[in-house]
C-alpha cells in the first residue's frame, strides 16, 4: 500500500470515526457549542440536522469524549428502527438498567427513578438518538412522554435527536406539533467550505505521521478535493484515499489535481450510470408508444356517443397511479401489508423466491430464520451477513434477504430483493403488489441483510501481507480480469495486489482496508466473466433470463 511511500504510520482517511483524527471545522464547532449549550441549561430537546456524510456522527463521538465524567451520564442509540416498546428498553440498557421486562409502565418506572437518583447525585442525563428521521411516529411520541420526567426546576433527562435534513421535515408535520415546540436548541451541520475542507485533509495527514503535509497534496489538489467532494468530510475521505493510491500507482510524491480527476472517475459506477440511462430509454419508449397509441386512437375513433377504448392504456395506469402516490403512504401501506404475515411465512417466501432466483435446489438454503443465524454452514450456498450502508447494498446487483423490524410489531420480517423494474425493485413478499424504489428499501432498512453468494474456486481470506499461496494466485487473477492488477500472478500478496485489492474496494464502495474477505471476494467473482451468479439487474427465476 502506499503508506511507506508517504512516509505514513497508518491510513489518514478512513470513513469510520476515529476521535484521533477528529478536526473541528468552523461549523463543527459552532454545533459543538450549540449542543453543550443545551445539556449546560438544560434545555431538554436539541436537534441537530446535516447532509449525509457531514461528519454527524464524528460531532457526537467527539462530544461523548467530552462529557465522560462524573457529571453526566450518557447514552447512544445508533439504529432507532425499533417499537416504542423496544426503544424504551434499549433505553434502559444503555444507561445499565435491568430492561428484562416488556411492560412499558414498568420499563418508564425503572427509567424515572433512575433520573431521579442521578438528578439527586448532580449528575445530568443525556440521550441521543442518531439517525433520527427514521423514527415513527409513535416512537417519536413516546420520547415526548420522556421529556415529562422532571421535577419542579429541571428537566430530567436531555434529548438529542441527531439525523438527515429529512428529520426536520418529520418533526415540522402537525401531529409532531408538541414535540416540535419542546426542541429549544436546533443547528443545521452544513458542509465545510474551501478552506477548512484543505485544512482538514493536512491535519489528517499530520495526525497519520506524515512530516510535510503540505508537500503531499499540491494547493491545486487541495480546491480539486473540495470541488469534488463539497466539503463533505466522508466524500473528502474517500476521494483523497483514492488519489493518493493513484498517486502511488504513478510514482509520484505528491497528490496532483489530474490524480483527484482520476479518483473520481474511479469512483464513478458506470453500471449505475447505464441503469439511469436504461431508466431514461424505458421511459422514452413508453412515452412515444403511449402517444403512438392515442394517435391511433384519433385516426380510428369512435362516435362521439360511444365509450371511448381504455385497453390500450390499462398497462400504463398502475405505474402512473403509483408514482402520485406519496413514499411515506406507500411505505405505512407495504409496512402495515406485510405486519399480517408472519415471520416464518415471509421467511419461507423470501426464500423460495431467492431458491429459484438463484437456480438452487430446494434445501440449498435455510428453512428458518434461526437455521440461517446459527446453521448457514451447511448449506451449499453461503450466507453473507451484512450491516453496512443500504446505498452500497443495492450498488452489489446482487439478490439479498432484508431483514426488517416494523414498529409496534414483535420478531422480524424478511423481504427477498431479487430484480430491478421500472419503478425500483421487485420484492417477495409484496403486500401491496407495487415493488418498492432505492429510498423506499433505505426507508425500511433496519441495519441487516444476508447476501447468498458461492465460493466458486473455495479461496480463503486473504490478509497478510507477503502471504504466499495458491489462494492469493486466483486473487490475483480475479483482479486481472476486474482491469485492476497488471503484474503477474505470483501467488504473493504484495504492495501491488494489496493496492489493487484496495482499489477495488473503493470501486463498489466497501471498506477499504486492503484485505480480500468474504464480501470483497464475492464481488470479486461478479466482475469476473468466468462465473454467472444471480443479478438484480435481470429477473433470472429459475435460471432464465
Amino acid at each position: 500500500m502506499y503508506l511507506r511511500y508517504f512516509g505514513l504510520q497508518e491510513k489518514p482517511f478512513n470513513i469510520t470515526p476515529n476521535p484521533r483524527f477528529v478536526f473541528l471545522s468552523r461549523q463543527h464547532r459552532e454545533v459543538f457549542a450549540h449542543l453543550l449549550y443545551g445539556l449546560q441549561s438544560r434545555c431538554g430537546f436539541i436537534e441537530i440536522t446535516g447532509e449525509v456524510g457531514a461528519g454527524k456522527t464524528t460531532m457526537l463521538r467527539t462530544l461523548f469524549e467530552q462529557l465522560v465524567n462524573q457529571d453526566f451520564r450518557l447514552a447512544l442509540i445508533f439504529n432507532p428502527s425499533l417499537s416504542a416498546e423496544e426503544l424504551l428498553a434499549a433505553i434502559c440498557r444503555e444507561f445499565g438498567l435491568d430492561a428484562a421486562v416488556t411492560d412499558r409502565r414498568d420499563l418508564l418506572d425503572r427509567l424515572n427513578l433512575f433520573l431521579l437518583a442521578e438528578n439527586k447525585a448532580g449528575r445530568t442525563v443525556v440521550l441521543v438518538i442518531d439517525e433520527a428521521q427514521n423514527l415513527t411516529a409513535p416512537v417519536l411520541e413516546q420520547i415526548r412522554l420522556l421529556s415529562n420526567l422532571e421535577t419542579e426546576t429541571d428537566k430530567l433527562i436531555q434529548i438529542v435527536l441527531v439525523g438527515q435534513p429529512e428529520l426536520g421535515e418529520l418533526l415540522a408535520q402537525p401531529n409532531l406539533r408538541q414535540l416540535s415546540q419542546r426542541i429549544a436548541v436546533r443547528y443545521h451541520l452544513r458542509p465545510m467550505d474551501r478552506r477548512d475542507t484543505g485544512a482538514y485533509v493536512l491535519h489528517r495527514l499530520r495526525i497519520a505521521g506524515a512530516l510535510q503535509p503540505e508537500a503531499l497534496v499540491s494547493p491545486a489538489a487541495l480546491r480539486a478535493i473540495y470541488r469534488a467532494s463539497g466539503g463533505l468530510p466522508r466524500l473528502v475521505n474517500v476521494l483523497t484515499d483514492r488519489a493518493l493510491l493513484a498517486a502511488y500507482s504513478a510514482d509520484r510524491r505528491q497528490v496532483s489535481a489530474n490524480d483527484l480527476r482520476l479518483a473520481v472517475r474511479e469512483l464513478e459506477r458506470p453500471k449505475a450510470r447505464n441503469r439511469r440511462y436504461r431508466s431514461l430509454l424505458s421511459a422514452a419508449v413508453t412515452v412515444i408508444l403511449l402517444v403512438g397509441g392515442l394517435y391511433a386512437a384519433y385516426l380510428n375513433r369512435a362516435p362521439v356517443n360511444a365509450a371511448p377504448p381504455v385497453a390500450s392504456t390499462v398497462a400504463v395506469v398502475p405505474d402512473v397511479a403509483s408514482s402520485l402516490i406519496p413514499t411515506s403512504q406507500r411505505l405505512s401501506q407495504f409496512r402495515n401489508g406485510l405486519s399480517g404475515i408472519d415471520e416464518q411465512s415471509s421467511f419461507t417466501m423470501a426464500m423460495q423466491t431467492l431458491t429459484a432466483v438463484c437456480n438452487a435446489e430446494g434445501d440449498a438454503f435455510p428453512v428458518s430464520p434461526q437455521a440461517l443465524e446459527h446453521n448457514s454452514s451447511k448449506y451449499s450456498w453461503r450466507w453473507l451477513v451484512y450491516t453496512g450502508d443500504p446505498a452500497a447494498l443495492l450498488a452489489f446487483d446482487a439478490p439479498f434477504l432484508l431483514e426488517l423490524r416494523l414498529p409496534a410489531v414483535s420478531g422480524h420480517r424478511y423481504l427477498a430483493v431479487i430484480s430491478t423494474v421500472a419503478n425500483g425493485f421487485q420484492v417477495v413478499p409484496d403486500p401491496v403488489g407495487q415493488g418498492l424504489s432505492a429510498d423506499e428499501l433505505k426507508a425500511l432498512y433496519s441495519g441487516r441483510a444476508w447476501l447468498p453468494w458461492q465460493n466458486y474456486l473455495n479461496l480463503s481470506s486473504v490478509s497478510v501481507a507477503g502471504q504466499s499461496h495458491a489462494d492469493v494466485r486466483d486473487v490475483q487473477s480475479l483482479l486481472q480480469q476486474a482491469g485492476l492488477y497488471q503484474g503477474s500472478s505470483s501467488g504473493i500478496y504484495d504492495d501491488a495486489t494489496i493496492a489493487a485489492v484496495t482499489r477495488f474496494q473503493a470501486q463498489v464502495g466497501i471498506v477499504q482496508d486492503g484485505r480480500v474477505g468474504p464480501l470483497t471476494l464475492m464481488l470479486l467473482y461478479r466482475q469476473s466473466d468466468q462465473f454467472h451468479p444471480p443479478r438484480l439487474g435481470v429477473a433470472q427465476v429459475g435460471g432464465r433470463p
